[in-house]
């Protein structure tokens, strides 16, 4: 099955900065090794990223200012950073397929299923995979590259989108002996 490794708001002010999540800190190794092997088998790696306008965005009404276009608080972190064949889709809702071209990539691509990683379980992973549920795609997340800011929010999300959209629920490794044995291209 031809798939897409998408990466989900892995950005300074979700990290470090003004909505930081600590949970956050322990999937980073486990996206990093994923991208990696996703680049070195030719898997493409999109990174969906908040980029919000200053001062009229309506998420500010619920989280406050974060990831506003231009600032480093937008920017993904150092240890994700985006490489020149990798692909970034700015969003300015949870989704990263709402009012972007991420649907339109995939199909150019030739995408059957998205591998999501990143923040939050329950908010904009969840509304990312709900949009690919909508368009067909089959959905892939391994439980330890996403995470949400407490225990509760994560499993319960995970739960969600197990039952809801048929998410296949599995973890960095497997998905990696996938990729090296083929079974994901």
């Amino acid at each position: 099955m031809k798939v897409a490794i998408i990466v989900i708001d892995m950005l300074n002010d979700f990290i470090y900065g003004s909505l930081k999540c600590e949970r956050a800190l322990k999937i980073i190794p486990n996206i990093k090794k994923l991208i990696e092997v996703g680049r070195e088998n030719g898997i493409p790696i999109i990174y969906g990223n908040d980029s919000h306008l200053p001062n009229i965005d309506k998420e500010f009404d619920l989280w406050g200012p974060h990831a506003v276009k231009g600032t480093k608080g937008a920017e993904v972190i150092e240890e994700l950073k985006p490489e020149n064949n990798d692909y970034v889709i700015e969003k300015r809702r949870y989704s990263t397929f709402y009012q972007t071209d991420l649907d339109l990539l995939l199909r150019e691509l030739d995408i059957e299923g998205v591998i999501l990683t990143g923040l939050h379980t329950n908010v904009c992973v969840r509304h990312t995979a709900a949009d690919a549920f909508f368009r067909g795609y089959k959905i892939i997340i391994p439980k330890d590259c996403v995470e949400a800011f407490t225990e509760e929010d994560h499993v319960t999300g995970l739960d969600y989108l197990k039952k809801i959209y048929g998410a296949e629920l599995t973890d960095s490794e497997e998905v990696i002996e996938k990729i090296r044995n083929k079974v994901y291209t």
